[in-house]
């Protein structure tokens, strides 16, 4: 179709009425560009050939995966204070020789059940979990983080049908 051709306009359909709605108030034919250009700007509110400001909206749609799960092995001290986990309840601990697992998670309030699960999987600490953002980090013996790990990706996956990703180690 000619982008000039002649189109009807349905029943003389002209401008819009209330919430965008097209009122009948002309009789005359629109080109398929007129007519184009009439709906962005009566509907939609845009001007042809006017820069737009662009607005760009992030949303996040919970799946049902665990997009992260790595176990670190035995970490230097400045990891482990970078991360927070020589604050709190674990002031003061030894942290030498303990592994770290760290586990991303959606919909975020699942690392609730992650974080129990470690615990009574393995002799684990809950180092961090956040409910709000999906994030788990836990510490232990690097056979214990280990069983922790998998055990969560193993229930995740076989239990609640979640995607899980491979668990990485280093």
């Amino acid at each position: 179709m000619d982008n000039n051709q002649q189109l009807p306009v349905a029943g003389g359909v002209q401008g819009t009425g209330a919430g965008g709605a097209l009122t009948r108030e002309d009789t005359g034919k629109l080109t398929r560009d007129q007519m184009v250009k009439k709906i962005l700007r009566d509907v939609f509110r845009i001007e042809w050939g006017k820069p737009q400001s662009k607005r760009i909206i992030q949303l996040s749609v919970p799946a049902r995966e665990i997009t992260l799960a790595h176990v670190i092995g035995a970490s230097e001290e400045e990891v482990y204070r970078n991360l927070g986990l020589t604050i709190g309840f674990h002031k003061g601990a030894d942290l030498s020789g303990r592994s770290i697992g760290i586990i991303h998670i959606t919909p975020a309030e699942c690392a609730v059940i992650a974080s129990d699960l470690a615990v009574k999987t393995a002799d684990v600490d809950i180092g961090f979990m956040d409910r709000f953002k999906g994030t788990m980090i836990i510490t232990g013996a690097r056979a214990e983080v280990d069983a922790a790990i998998y055990e969560i990706a193993r229930f995740f996956k076989d239990e609640m049908h979640y995607t899980v990703c491979p668990v990485t180690r280093q």
